[in-house]
């Protein structure tokens, strides 16, 4: 795979190994993570959003019969669906629109666990407003779990010192 802006950067090579040829692929998995030619990012957070979803869907008739308290409900949802999403975030680029659906997830899920609320004057269910779900789930919102990861992968890679090549990338050198 040749990671370029220009879309018609590398078509014309290709890799030979042993007689047989590499063939070109505009994406692969890598240890989970998807790798496009074009560095983009969006295809992984998109991925990785169904991928909580699933996680969510194999856990939902626990989370919904009742038997746990919300406090094991929302340990089940850091410890289980939370990781599957937040994979490899340390690297993301976060756009508004990115951030906005990670936050979306989130909300949709905390809505699920905390379940919608009686109206105390009308008697009629209601779903929680973002206030309320905020007031009732006293951690960090996705999009600081993230960037407090960011920061730790970034003294981590801090670090590591001026001859390890993923420093150097970080402090821009060659």
């Amino acid at each position: 795979m040749v990671m370029s802006g220009d879309r018609n950067a590398g078509r014309n090579h290709s890799i030979k190994f042993d007689n047989s040829s590499l063939a070109r692929v505009e994406e692969f998995k890598y240890f989970g993570t998807t790798v496009t030619n074009q560095n983009s990012i969006q295809e992984e957070i998109r991925s990785r959003l169904k991928s909580g979803n699933a996680c969510y869907h194999l856990v939902q008739n626990l989370l919904s019969s009742g038997l746990l308290s919300k406090s094991l409900e929302i340990k089940i949802h850091r410890t289980l669906i939370l990781p599957v999403v937040l994979y490899g975030c340390e690297t993301w680029s976060l756009t508004l629109r990115r951030e906005w659906r990670l936050k979306v997830f989130e909300k949709r899920v905390l809505r699920r666990i905390f379940r919608p609320k009686k109206d105390e004057l009308t008697r009629e269910w209601r779903k929680l407003h973002n206030e309320e779900l905020n007031d009732m789930y006293s951690s960090s919102n996705i999009i600081r779990v993230i960037k407090s990861r960011r920061m730790r992968w970034a003294g981590h890679v801090t670090r590591m010192g001026e001859r390890r090549g993923l420093y150097r990338v970080l402090v821009g050198e060659t």
